[in-house]
């Protein structure tokens, strides 16, 4: 693609071009000032395709700094320069297309172009990138791309890419009024509107009881503190480019905080503990705030401001393994709850930099890999991956349509407890450092909405629906009635609203299926008379006709054991009256 891109373009320039998630991308830089567009895509296919039927031989050259030096200034390839600089290891390896094209690259690649599938490759999109992502530095043209090995596949591929369009949860965030960026209040910091905010209230309810049934209490925290909190912490040292500036209260330098972990220290710092008192575990939905670039934000998923569904837990080194498995028992309740039950899971150990000594990182290791094998899941091992403080577990959850989400994560930190000299009484007396568990188990409210709202299209399961039953009067005669059940449903705790009645019948169940709203009640003057309503789904239609408190009874039954709604159980329940009756 580069090669095709820079004999149709003689002033662009090439940077880099990694493989990412299905597919690829490549940097230019264009030296007459313009920007690659879509609409150059049918051109450059085209030079691809001649490309790939001249059947070029790839073949890799190595040469010497000075050499690949050499050439890539007599191109004038100034980013090459620089590519070149970042590469520490020797020899320099050049993969060349036939005597037409060069670069630099590690390899390996196919023996000719000729066994590219040309049917396979698609471009897909263009878009504005930094170099190096410094928004100092010169503006690039990135052009996105997949490439699979034969058709079908990207023809499955395309479907899913449709399939996901459909579901983005920026756009059905838009078109069901649940939350928005204010780009007059600034980039990545979020709006919830009453219909969202509904759901983030069932999220998070569900949250806190869950928790507290597990044996966690709740805490908050501020969302400032001095400077020198985060110094404390190493946060100013080590993670200060995605913090925000400090702000000056009375002479003295605040942070707005990036994280909540500092603050359960020194809460846990407050009091002398005793090794009786262990494990003791903290639990807190912390508003953090950091520092993104503009063109990284992306609606729910990269923000500047979120809430992490954040837990520390402070134990004994023989009480690690016990709490990890805690800790993944509590992850699968809570995630199965929404519909999350399938997941990736990798296991990552000790780096090279590291704090603290090897016995305490292989108890920790081990102690995970306890827990993950009492667990019985599978698990993959990166070695060398886990953060400098400690090693961790990371977990994906796969969506409806096959993608993966970071979401869940579990950490043991060695390092917290000795920057701030946290300390337990030990039975033998001597003051001992507990062990630290970091764990999230959303990651990110806002992410998890985004998340789940992408999983189900919109369609919320009954128990979070922000509305669960939308009542259509047939008649303005009706509007009384309509409001009067409304009233009882609301006090049963049941998300209840009624139709203006402005439109016929039939637009006014498009708009509520067009609104995600799971069951309908349709009034006419024959279920004013009787007191009843006739029900509609939005997944299975009419449902029959029952009276008020049977079907709000139904409903609350099904919001109470939090099962999506399965035509309310009121369906069946019918059923089986007649079938008793027959």
């Amino acid at each position: 693609m580069a090669a095709a891109v820079q004999k149709l373009h003689p002033s662009a320039q090439v940077t880099i071009g990694p493989w990412i998630d299905n597919g690829f991308y490549y940097d230019f830089f264009m030296k007459d000032g313009t920007m690659l567009k879509e609409d150059d895509f049918k051109a450059i296919k085209k030079e691809m395709d001649k490309i790939i039927s001249k059947d070029l031989p790839i073949t890799r050259e190595e040469v010497t700094r000075e050499e690949a030096k050499r050439r890539i200034m007599e191109l004038d390839e100034p980013f090459k320069l620089e590519i070149l600089a970042s590469i520490k290891t020797e020899p320099i390896t050049i993969y060349h297309l036939g005597d037409e094209w060069w670069d630099l690259c590690a390899g390996p690649h196919l023996s000719t172009t000729g066994a590219l599938p040309k049917k396979a490759i698609q471009l897909q999109s263009v878009a504005g990138a930094y170099w190096r992502g410094d928004e100092s530095r010169e503006m690039l043209s990135r052009v996105y791309a997949t490439a699979w090995k034969s058709p079908e596949q990207l023809k499955a591929y395309k479907k899913l890419v449709e399939e996901a369009k459909r579901r983005d949860h920026r756009l059905l965030g838009k078109k069901l009024d649940l939350f928005s960026i204010q780009e007059d209040a600034g980039g990545g910091l979020v709006f919830w509107h009453p219909k969202g905010a509904k759901i983030r209230t069932g999220i998070e309810d569900f949250w806190r009881d869950t928790h507290v049934k597990n044996g966690y209490e709740l805490v908050y925290s501020p969302h400032i503190a001095n400077v020198e909190l985060w110094k404390t912490s190493g946060h100013f040292d080590f993670y200060q480019e995605g913090m925000f500036d400090q702000m000056e209260v009375e002479g003295a330098d605040y942070q707005i905080k990036p994280m909540n972990c500092p603050f359960h220290c020194l809460m846990y710092k407050d009091k002398q503990t005793s090794y009786r008192d262990l494990p003791i575990r903290w639990a807190e939905l912390g508003t953090v705030y950091r520092y993104e670039r503009s063109g990284t934000l992306h609606g729910l998923m990269r923000v500047r401001g979120f809430t992490q569904d954040d837990a520390h837990i402070f134990c004994l080194p023989e009480q690690v393994e016990d709490e990890i498995v805690k800790v993944l028992d509590l992850t699968e309740t809570i995630l199965s709850k929404f519909g999350f039950e399938d997941y990736d899971i990798m296991l990552s150990t000790q780096p090279d930099k590291s704090v603290g000594g090897d016995d305490i990182w292989g108890l920790a290791t081990a102690a995970l890999e306890g827990a993950l094998k009492r667990k019985g899941w599978n698990y993959g091992v990166d070695e060398g991956g886990g953060a400098f403080y400690g090693p961790k577990i990371d977990l994906k959850i796969r969506d409806a349509i096959g993608r993966t989400w970071q979401c869940s994560t579990v950490q043991c930190d060695f390092n917290l407890p000795e920057r701030f000299d946290l300390e337990y009484k030990s039975a033998d007396g001597t003051m001992e450092r507990p062990i630290m568990i970091h764990r999230a188990i959303f990651g990110s409210i806002e992410r998890f909405f985004g998340i789940l709202v992408e999983n189900c299209a919109g369609e919320f399961p009954l128990w979070l629906a922000p509305e669960q039953v939308r009542i259509l009067p047939v008649t303005e005669s009706v509007q009384d009635y309509c409001h009067e059940v409304k009233r009882k449903a609301m006090e049963m705790g049941i998300r209840v609203e009624v139709d203006s009645g402005r439109d016929r019948l039939p637009k006014q169940i498009r708009n509520a299926e067009k609104g995600k709203v799971p069951l309908m009640a349709v009034v006419g003057v024959k279920e004013l008379e009787n007191g009843e309503l006739a029900i509609r789904s939005k997944g299975e239609g009419d449902l029959g006709t029952f009276g008020v408190e049977e079907f709000l009874q139904g409903i609350k039954q099904a919001i109470e054991v939090t099962e999506e709604f399965k035509t309310v159980g009121v369906k069946e329940e019918k059923e089986e009256q007649l079938d008793a009756a027959d």
